[in-house]
């Protein structure tokens, strides 16, 4: 039941060029910044990421996008990183939006074992083009498929040899969903606690759901945008 290892370098052992790869994280809250360096390190290449966002230029998946080793982002939103946008728009990187409720959910899906599911979110746009279309009560939906992944990486607070999870606040955001839905899931967490030590009532992501995990070396707590008050 011992799920640790020693450092992101053993944690993404097995991890290969043209795989698929989900990523936990909002902006720059709650991503899994040490597995992330790591890959860089490791010039894995070829990557479809799942996203919700890609960071910025110099953090995050942003160093993956700087070194061209991903092909395609399955996200939301482009965010703040520029290098995503004039990859996206140059046509040098395959990009995949989608609304962020049907992307969230997507992922769900794949994890609880529901292959698909209707949204009325997206009716309408690009986002529908090609999809089958229903009505309920009257108002039309479109078919989503689920979002899975040879492996989920996801950050957490705290954690435990048996992989049991607890994520602090916003940092919660994508990483329980993706942790359900990779075929092998890694956890960099910040504090690794001895068994037992976890409240049960208060663990977010059971251990059921993680084949590896250990804790990070350091981790910058960046704040994307910065907003203050003038002094009076």
């Amino acid at each position: 039941m011992n799920k640790v290892v020693a450092n992101a370098q053993e944690a993404i052992k097995g991890i290969e060029d043209n795989m698929t790869l989900m990523l936990g994280g909002f902006g720059l809250c709650g991503i899994p910044e040490n597995c992330i360096a790591a890959m860089v390190d490791a010039n894995i290449t070829g990557l479809t990421c799942i996203s919700n966002n890609a960071g910025v230029d110099d953090f995050g998946l942003g160093l993956l996008l700087q070194k061209r080793q991903i092909k395609k982002m399955i996200s939301s939103y482009v965010g703040e990183n520029d290098e995503f946008e004039r990859q996206m728009l140059s046509g040098e990187l395959e990009v995949d939006l989608i609304p962020q409720g049907s992307l969230a959910e997507r992922c769900r899906a794949g994890g609880a074992g529901i292959p698909a599911f209707f949204t009325p979110a997206g009716f309408g746009t690009e986002v529908a083009a090609e999809k089958e279309v229903r009505y309920f009560n009257g108002k039309p939906h479109i078919l989503e498929t689920a979002l899975t992944a040879d492996f989920a990486i996801v950050k957490a607070w705290k954690g435990d040899p048996m992989g049991n999870l607890i994520y602090k606040g916003t940092a919660r955001n994508f990483n329980p969903m993706m942790a359900m839905a990779g075929k092998i899931t890694i956890a960099e967490v910040e504090e690794l606690v001895a068994p037992g030590e976890l409240d049960p009532n208060q663990v977010h992501t059971p251990g059921i759901f993680i084949q590896r995990i250990f804790q990070g070396a350091k981790y910058e707590k960046r704040i994307e945008q910065r907003t203050v008050r003038q002094k009076n």
